[in-house]
């Protein structure tokens, strides 16, 4: 009988708005530079055709209300407030009319970046994995299923530091929506129940500190806070 060499990870999983049943998190695929403005503030154009993704570590999810150090090696660490798709039907190569059959339901997320590494990385056209895909990097609130086939495709989506606005749009400004995400990245992928895709982030984003209260919300899908603690 074979045997573990040592204890494999727990599961990971996401609350569930209204229920004692917990999403259990399989990947996490995130969409670069899917608002207009956003991609104008990193500089670069905006690519309508092809969305292109990076991933994260299931391991990378906290939950909302968590206070967590403030990351190593870095100097520059920034907010990047989203909405998240949570994949809970097996789907490839979606047709548009029934991609967002799959989803399951919505949250709010934080792709947390170490910005400096991240551009480091671009600059020198590397993959951007130890600016985005770190510790406790994905941040996300209980997640709420959709109802009646109701699925938000407008709706303010918004962040605050310390109260402070810092980031405002509107769901309808994605580049590219959900529905066509799920078709686009269902043409390279099996996606499976558990697969959480968090859609891209507005402009405005920007760094943080230890002590600084990140609170945000995206209409009809809910709220997220988190805290950013001394470095470890």
């Amino acid at each position: 009988m074979s045997t573990y060499l040592f204890p494999p990870p727990d599961v990971v999983t996401v609350a569930i708005e209204g229920s004692s049943a917990l999403f259990p998190v399989n990947r996490i695929f995130c969409v670069g530079r899917n608002y207009a403005a956003h991609a104008a503030e990193m500089g670069v154009k905006v690519d309508k055709e092809e969305p292109f993704y990076f991933t994260k570590a299931a391991s990378a999810i906290v939950p909302s209300g968590s206070t967590v150090p403030y990351p190593p090696e870095t100097e520059n660490y920034h907010y990047e407030m989203e909405l998240v798709a949570a994949i809970g039907q097996p789907i490839h190569r979606a047709p548009l009319e029934t991609a967002l059959d799959s989803v399951y339901g919505y949250a709010c997320g934080l792709d947390m970046t170490r910005r400096d590494l991240q551009l480091r990385a671009r600059e020198k056209q590397r993959p951007w994995d130890l600016g985005k895909d770190f510790e406790q990097s994905a941040v996300i609130s209980p997640i709420v299923p959709v109802v009646d086939g109701k699925h938000p495709t407008t709706g303010e989506i918004a962040l605050e530091v310390n109260g402070e606005s810092k980031q405002k749009a509107d769901l309808s400004e994605l580049i590219n929506s959900t529905q066509e995400l799920i078709v686009h990245l269902s043409r390279f992928y099996h996606l499976v129940p558990g697969d959480l895709i968090y859609t891209g982030t507005p402009a405005g984003v920007g760094p943080v500190k230890p002590g600084d209260v990140i609170t945000g919300h995206v209409d009809a899908v809910g709220t997220i806070t988190f805290t950013i603690g001394e470095p470890a």
